[in-house]
Parts: structure tokens; sequence; C-alpha cells
């Protein structure tokens, strides 16, 4: 029964409600029937066809080519839906096929036994499939508890960026910091914005969609706790403190640890998270407060805006100062998202390492004129307990410090502007691609500026991984698109090199001019496995959704699509031969190669557990490569 008051609206003053006072709770914006049931919808599109790619789930076709399908649910009950299927073995799930019938059998499931359609229901919800397919999915009880919550956060953060979503030609017009705070997230990690710790507030307050520019607060650290690195004109941390803090800054810091009794050229400065101080840093390194060893700062009054990688930071009130990258112990897409001691303190001389390979070769330097936003500057606070011991979490051995990367727009032309690579991957409410908008915009026909586009990414990637034997890792919030005035890629901009940065364990010439810090910290693979950073990281991890969007929208073919990629790999060997025994050592163009997994890995390896190592991407069996050596370009 209706529960709507009914009245005569004749005489609304008379029966209205009386004012309720407002309340001091918080609800985040979006959370409406309708905007929770569409973006529960999708992600549970994205789980399936995610689940189904890694080989969690085995949905079973109803009918050889006919793109439905259908998963047997604990209960009997099937779950059908429409998919294609593309490169690497992936899945792309309609979601507005995904209904669920009653109880049947499972073997006549298995079978594809009935009507493709049958009498079904509409299906949407992502929780409810999870407690429909815990035996499926195979996870246990603590697993399946864990994930609800993280499921529900992403779900509840999907809505809040659907409430504020704009038009891809509005998107065309934002600056890089502004567009991050549009993004959806991972593609390929479903769980994806559960940032275990935060609550609500903390979310509307320190999410990238909040997109709100804040302050950051400093802190001064003891150097009997603290280390200062950096490279290239920053070896003394007063270098930096010139550029970063305007001088009556410095001088009120210096003035307050005075008035303290304590010698500021004993202490170094640096920039924290008001959320990792108030949850972590006043709990956990009490002591060192209350000696004075650490002395909390005012702000230095720049507004900066949080992007994709939630503990990153880029300032808007002076787009000339570095980038500042801060721990925070959330747990976030497999892991907490600290910042690693050993590697915190290396950063600045793995910047100078690769920035040296860079500026030494003109292929890199002149032709390809890549962007390497070097970080730059570090300082890494030890733990005076946590750090003596090897077999705690890792959480704890990552808790405290700052990196100061390069700025990004310092290094753009005039009339150039950047965009992360996974900012082509989205689409408006309308449906509309982004990358649709900036190709109609650039004037060129969708083929060619895909072609300008690879042309823009490859070349250096590619001259790293053959000449250098290093890669990166290209996923699209690391990988940075760099367009001309009319919207056209131009070249490649790159970052996170202490976290993301491997070499080949076997040993090339090129590494004899890498310093022991370096070597001792950067991690290595063996060549075959080398390769996956580019395939995982870019071509499964990116191009794996543009491509099939590439077709939906520009009419470009996914066939068509691998196969301007594959040629810009030729041609890039073409201009190479002398490296012909590298492209065979790191064959990107083998029939199939290794499937990663980053979603097995919360489900069946390391769960919530807590781990003395930070998790890796799980492997199963392989997939596939469509760049293959024996499928011809355009099969």
């Amino acid at each position: 029964m209706s529960t709507t008051p009914v009245h005569d609206s004749s005489d609304s003053t008379a029966l209205a409600a009386p004012a309720l006072p407002h309340s001091p709770l918080y609800a985040p914006p979006g959370l409406t029937p309708h905007r929770w049931a569409a973006a529960s919808r999708r992600l549970l599109a994205k789980l399936v066809g995610e689940f189904a790619y890694e080989e969690i789930v085995a949905p079973v076709e109803s009918g050889r080519g006919s793109g439905h399908y259908a998963l047997v649910l604990d209960d009997g009950s099937r779950l059908r839906f429409r998919a294609r299927r593309g490169a690497y073995g992936s899945w792309r799930v309609d979601p507005a096929s995904l209904t669920r019938a009653g109880e049947t059998g499972a073997a006549d499931a298995e079978a594809g036994a009935g009507d493709a359609e049958g009498s079904c229901t509409p299906f949407t919800d992502p929780l409810r499939f999870l407690m429909l397919s815990r035996r499926l999915l195979g996870i246990d009880g603590d697993t399946l508890g864990h994930l609800i919550r993280e499921l529900t956060t992403t779900v509840a953060a999907d809505a809040a960026l659907d409430h504020t979503a704009a038009t891809a030609a509005q998107l065309a017009d934002l600056g890089y910091a502004e567009l991050e705070g549009h993004q959806t997230g991972h593609p390929w990690i479903v769980l994806n914005k559960g940032r275990v710790g935060f609550s609500a507030t903390d979310t509307a307050r320190w999410a990238p969609e909040a997109r709100t520019p804040v302050t950051l607060p400093w802190i001064a650290v003891s150097t009997r706790l603290a280390a200062y690195r950096g490279s290239r004109g920053l070896t003394r941390p007063a270098l930096l403190y010139a550029t970063e803090l305007d001088p009556e800054v410095r001088a009120a810091f210096d003035g307050l640890l005075a008035r303290r009794g304590l010698d500021p050229s004993g202490y170094l400065y640096l920039p924290v998270h008001p959320w990792q101080w108030d949850e972590v840093l006043v709990p956990l390194y009490a002591p060192a407060i209350a000696d004075g060893s650490i002395v909390p700062l005012p702000t230095d009054g720049d507004l900066r805006l949080p992007q994709q990688s939630i503990r990153t930071f880029l300032n808007v009130d002076r787009p000339d100062r570095h980038t500042v990258k801060l721990p925070l112990s959330i747990l976030n897409t497999l892991v907490w998202r600290g910042l690693p001691t050993r590697r915190t303190l290396a950063a600045p001389a793995v910047t100078s390492w690769v920035l040296g390979l860079r500026d030494d070769d003109p292929f890199l330097r002149d032709e390809t004129r890549v962007i390497l936003q070097g970080e730059v500057a570090s300082v890494t606070v030890r733990h005076p307990l946590y750090d003596r011991l090897p077999e705690a979490p890792y959480q704890y051995k990552e808790l405290l410090g700052a990196i100061w990367r390069q700025p990004l727009l310092t290094s753009l032309d005039p009339g150039e502007r950047a965009r992360t690579l996974a900012a082509l991957l989205h689409t408006d409410p309308a449906g509309r691609a982004l990358t649709a908008e900036l190709v109609a915009r650039s004037g060129l026909d969708p083929a060619r500026w895909l072609a300008r586009l690879f042309a823009a990414l490859l070349p250096p990637l590619l001259h790293f991984l053959y000449r250098y034997g290093t890669v990166f890792s290209p996923h699209g919030e690391n990988t940075i698109v760099v367009f001309d005035e009319h919207d056209v890629p131009v070249r490649l901009a790159i970052k996170d090199f202490v976290d993301d940065v491997n070499v080949s364990s076997v040993p090339l010439p090129e590494h004899d001019s890498m310093p022991a810090e370096v070597r001792d910290v950067l991690l290595t693979e063996d060549p075959g496995f080398l390769i996956q950073f580019i395939h995982s990281g870019l071509f499964v991890g990116v191009f794996r959704y543009l491509a099939p969007l590439c077709e939906e929208q520009l009419g470009v073919r996914e066939s068509e699509f691998w196969s301007l990629v594959r040629a810009e790999i030729l041609r890039h060997q073409a201009r190479f031969p002398e490296l012909k025994d590298r492209f065979e050592a790191f064959d990107l163009l083998t029939p199939r190669i290794e499937r990663l997994c980053l979603n097995r890995n919360r489900l069946h390896l390391d769960g919530y557990r807590d781990r003395a190592e930070r998790p890796h991407a799980a492997v199963h069996g392989t997939v596939e490569n469509p760049l293959g050596a024996h499928r011809p370009p355009g099969a």
C-alpha cells in the first residue's frame, strides 16, 4: 500500500509537513534509486566480464556464435547475458542484457538448454550476485565479507560520479588536473574504489571525484628519523624548499621550531596528508611527536588537487611547482597505498638514471621527445620499531614520507595539452566516448588518428625495452598522451618510476651505467616476462577496452585496430635492425602470452590478509596474442 499522503493541492500550505532541521549526518550525493541501479548494473556487467576473462567463472554459450551466455549460480538459478568476445579472450558484457532465471538443473544450463531469453527477470545487483555465487567463485566467508564492503563503496562512488557527470564535449575542454576528477577508475579491477579505511566524509573530501582543491599541512621531522634524497640540482633540501616554499613560509616554519628551542638545520620539512596524520601518524609516531622529533606545521597555502592515484596532489595554484606523492594507509586496488621506505629513498637516483638514458639517446631526446616526469626529491621517515621488523605487515613500513615529481605542464610546448590515457576510455551519460569527441575535433580520419596515437605512445616504450631492457608500467593512469592544438596525439609523457620501472634480469651492456643504489631497488624480470608490463599494462589494461569502443563509435574494426598496433611495432623494429636479437628476446609478437589476473589476487590468493611484502598479479594460463606473428596484419 502506498505511504504517500493524499491531500487537496488547493490547500497545500495548511497541510504542509513541518520543516525538519537539517540532519548532521552526511549522505553522499547520487545515492538515489535510479543512479544506484544504473551504477550497479554497469558494475555487475564489468564484474562478470572481468571474472570470465580471468577464468574465475566460465559462462556457457547457448548456441555457437549466438553471443548469449549463462552462468549457473549456487542456488541453481541462471544469470543470463549477451556478450561479445574480443582480443586476449576478453568479454564485453551488455549491462542491459543481464537477467536471472529461476532454479533449473545445472546440467541443463551447462548444455545451453532453453531459449536464450527465456522467462527471466532483470538482474542488476552485484552484491546479490556475490551472495548467490560464493561457491561458484570459490571464496571463503572472510573474503566475502570484505568483498561486500569494497563492492558497496565502489558502487557508491560510481553513483556519485554519475551525479556530476559531464558531456564528452565538456570533458574535452578541461585541463589535465580537472579531467582527472571525472575518471571512473581502473577499467580491469572490479573493486576499484574500495578505499578501505576511508569514511564517507573522508571520500567526500579526499577522493579525486570530489574535485576539491585542498591545502596540505606540513611537518618538520628530525634528521634522526628522516632522510633526504635529491637529483639534478636538488641535491640539498634547501634547493628543493627554495622552489616549493615561499620565503615567508620557510621563515615561518623555521621560526616555529626556533620558538620551541629546536634547531631548524636538524629538521626536514614535508607535506603530510591530514587523514594520514589523524588516523595513522599520531597513533603510531606518538613518542616522536612527544619528544619533538616530529613537529606539526601550518600549510604552505598552495591549493592542490588529488589525482586518480588518490595519494598524488597536483599544485593548481602554482603549476610550476612539483607534484607531491604522499603515503595514504588505505587499501585500494590490491595494495595499501603507502610509500615503501627503500624505494622512496632511491626514487631520485632511479629518476637520474632513467633521465640519463633519455638525454643521451637522440631518438628518445630529439625524435620522440618523450616527457619523463621524474621523481626528483624525496624525504623518507623511518618508524623506530616497524622498520626493524622484516616480518611485520608491509603497510607498517610505508607510513611517512613524500616524493616530489617534476610538474607536467612546464614540459609542454605552447598549444599542447595533456590527458591521461585512461581518459580515452571514458564515456559520458549519453554514451559518447571522449575519444570520439577528440577524433571529431582533430578533423582526421579515425584510423589515421589511431595511427597517430600509437606512433606517439609506442616508439619510446619500445625503445626503452629493446635498447635498454627497461620497461615502465604504461597503464592508463601512468601514461599521459600529449595532444597538439587540434587534439591530435603527438607524444608521450610517463610517470611513476620507482614503483613501476623494471629491468631485464639478463644483464645488458646498457645496464653498466646503472648505479648500485638503482640496481639494488629496481625489480628485475626474465626477458620473457618483462614484455608483460607492456602487454598487461597497455595492451590488455587499456587497448583491450579501447579497441571495441573504437569499433562502436569510430567504425574502426577491432582487427584493424590491432593491425595498426602491430604495424607500429614492426615499423619501429625496421627502424633499428641492429637490435634484432632484442626483438627476439623481448618478443611482443609471440602467438600466446601468459594471462595476468588482477581480480584473482583479491578473491583467491591474498584476500585481505596482512603480509610482509606487497602482493603481485596472479598468473593463470595463457591467452592468444592479437599481435602474434602467426596472424597477418588485418586478419
